[in-house]
């Protein structure tokens, strides 16, 4: 895979969090300033974990004003399709890496009066770079994290440094009513969620159903998960490319070789949006509307998949 202006990056330190979670620090391999990144910054790795290397995109957590490092917290999951078992299992300080500029896909909204910011587990993650902007702004911020009973503690620490009345841990997803949560926010908020799909749709959808307009919703997918293998033909070089049930479609595509784009790989950006030719996707993207989903004539390869045994894309 071809990378657009590379940045070499060093493994400075792998610091175990829990039993899942580890922290990656990372520096330049040359020693010099990091590109400056913007708060809820993601930043795509190239990965050696397997014969075709894969490229994860994951957010930065520290601060954006130091240049000097650029820090990523990582679950280790058991559907892994490489990233995380390779970060979890080999990556050791002195490691070498290949990246690209961060991308803010996922950026604060300059005219929210007031930003909610709802995450999941590990979905912490971009917010890490919010809280000490938004402290920093003196801006009005209520944020809301969902972890397991026995995980409390590791984002406790997380989070230690930004403790405030503004922010609030709850052990279960029955211990906050998203409705709730959502009816009482003054007129002019933004909501920022991410997490698993089910917390990022049912904020989504519970916002909607309230009256909150569209464009005063954010969400942040972690990326592509399995599903059933299928087969994807190319119309234009008539190649065939089979997917498999821990793939991604994208992921696929590129080991084939298949000139298609990419950017957050999280189903956010637009970047990968391609034309459906014959078969039915499953949508997975938060960036296509319901009538564009409806139709069936568009895909995003980085979190999609099929319906039917086989697409045929316009590529």
């Amino acid at each position: 895979m071809i990378l657009i202006d590379p940045i070499a990056l060093r493994v400075r330190a792998v610091e175990p969090l829990a039993r899942t979670l580890k922290r990656i620090v990372l520096e330049a391999a040359d020693g010099g300033l990091l590109p400056s990144p913007l708060p809820g910054a993601h930043l795509p790795i190239m990965l050696p974990a397997s014969a075709a290397s894969l490229r994860n995109s994951y957010s930065l957590t520290g601060s954006i004003e130091d240049r000097s490092r650029y820090e990523i917290v990582v679950r280790r999951t058991e559907l892994s399709r490489g990233g995380s078992a390779f970060i979890h299992e080999m990556l050791k300080e002195g490691d070498v890496l290949d990246a690209v500029r961060p991308n803010s896909l996922f950026p604060l909204q300059a005219r929210a009066r007031k930003h909610l910011l709802i995450a999941g587990g590990v979905g912490v993650t971009p917010f890490l770079s919010f809280l000490p902007v938004l402290e920093q702004r003196r801006e009005r911020f209520e944020f809301h994290l969902l972890v397991r009973a026995d995980e409390i503690a590791v984002f406790e620490a997380l989070l230690a440094p930004h403790a405030s009345h503004n922010v609030h841990i709850h052990p279960a997803r029955d211990a906050l009513s998203i409705p709730d949560l959502l009816a009482r926010q003054p007129l002019g908020t933004h909501v920022y969620t991410c997490g698993p799909s089910s917390l990022m749709d049912g904020v989504r959808e519970t916002a909607l159903a309230l009256g909150w307009p569209k464009g005063r919703i954010h969400l942040e997918s972690f990326g592509a998960t399995g599903g059933a293998p299928f087969r994807v033909q190319l119309a234009r070089t008539g190649i065939e490319v089979a997917v498999g049930e821990a793939e991604s479609m994208l992921e696929a595509l590129e080991a084939a070789g298949a000139p298609v784009r990419s950017l957050c790989r999280g189903g956010a950006c637009g970047e990968c949006l391609t034309r459906v030719l014959a078969g039915t996707p499953e949508h997975r993207d938060h960036f296509l509307s319901d009538a564009e989903k409806a139709g069936g004539g568009l895909v995003m390869p980085c979190v999609s998949r099929a319906l039917t045994p086989s697409l045929t894309l316009d590529l």
